[in-house]
């Protein structure tokens, strides 16, 4: 089978779209026909060995074949699995402790980690749902529900992550403000984002508005500026950027005597009540994955220094087969 390999990090061109054996299920696997996977910002973080990655694995990733992301149809099942058959179309989260490997035409996946893929989703939207679509939801649910007519501020609303925190928002019924670059600003508008800010012409801490949740994807910002543009019990959730930013920003937060709050949500990959949740979402119109492009397996290194420039628009998708 043919599977993207990274043997070390770096830039995307250490990429390589290489032939190698194809994978046996266990007992308790499936072995899935990968239809399409997509990207997400964790994975430029293993490709480039940001971090914590290079204190796991020092010198090259720990896994060769990337990628999390996963929609596609069973084509063998293990001696134990019970709730599955070949012929199932499934999507699915590899994130850790599972072993990544959905950037090549097959993958094994343990029973637990499956979910039947809804009939009225693309294989593509499938793939774009459940790793920012579930940090999306969790993040914005993890210090307190949000209320109807509550004001929430989404800082990088024009990502992968920003756009279903856009749309599970107003789900909620919260007054949405957007902000991201102004390439970005109509796409949020046509999600449903009440008002956008465009962060090169307007610095949303200074600006007179109050917000009951920040939530930052990026973490650019120290906590004397997020202060200013809470409500008196705002609350701000940090999603990612620099982890010195993030944990500095926690540290300072719990030296703040006032009742505004500042904190890193907790995330459970391929929780099964979060994607059923999403799928209803979905299948109600209320949310609806943004794909930005789409690029073939050969294109996976093209696509992550797409992907790096930080210009798309919602998600960027792996097309790995085009029929059954």
């Amino acid at each position: 089978m043919k599977a993207i390999i990274c043997t070390k990090y770096g830039p995307p061109e250490v990429l390589q779209l290489k032939e190698v054996e194809k994978p046996a299920p266990k007992d308790n696997e499936a072995l899935v026909k990968v239809y399409a996977s997509s990207l997400n910002a964790a994975d430029l973080e293993i490709l480039k060995g940001v971090f914590v990655n290079r204190i796991v694995a020092p010198l090259r990733p720990m896994h060769k074949i990337l990628g999390t992301d996963i929609a596609g149809q069973i084509k063998e099942v293990g001696t134990k699995v019970k709730q599955f058959q070949p012929g199932n179309e499934i999507w699915g989260d590899l994130s850790f402790p599972l072993g990544s490997g959905a950037f090549a035409e097959y993958v094994c996946v343990p029973e637990d980690a499956l979910r039947l893929k809804p009939a009225s989703m693309t294989f593509e939207e499938a793939a774009a749902i459940p790793t920012a679509g579930v940090v999306a939801l969790q993040h914005l649910l993890a210090k307190r529900p949000i209320q109807p007519g509550q004001k929430v501020l989404i800082n990088g609303a024009g990502g992968s992550v920003g756009t279903f925190a856009v749309q599970i928002a107003k789900h909620f019924g919260a007054e949405v403000t957007g902000v991201d670059s102004g390439e970005k600003l109509e796409m949020l508008r046509l999600i449903g984002a009440d008002h956008v800010i465009d962060y090169n012409q307007e610095d949303f801490t200074k600006n007179g508005q109050h917000y009951d949740l920040i939530l930052d994807i990026v973490v650019l910002r120290w906590i004397f500026d997020y202060k200013r543009a809470l409500t008196r019990e705002g609350i701000v959730v940090m999603v990612g950027g620099s982890m010195t930013r993030v944990f500095l920003n926690i540290l300072l937060g719990k030296m703040m005597t006032s009742k505004k709050k500042i904190g890193l949500g907790a995330w459970k990959p391929n929780k099964k009540e979060d994607l059923n949740f999403l799928k209803e979402l979905f299948e109600a119109g209320k949310v609806k994955p943004v794909i930005d492009r789409c690029y073939p397996l050969s294109g996976v290194p093209e696509a992550f220094g797409y992907l790096e420039e930080g210009l798309a628009k919602g998600k960027i998708v792996i097309t790995v087969a085009t029929s059954k």
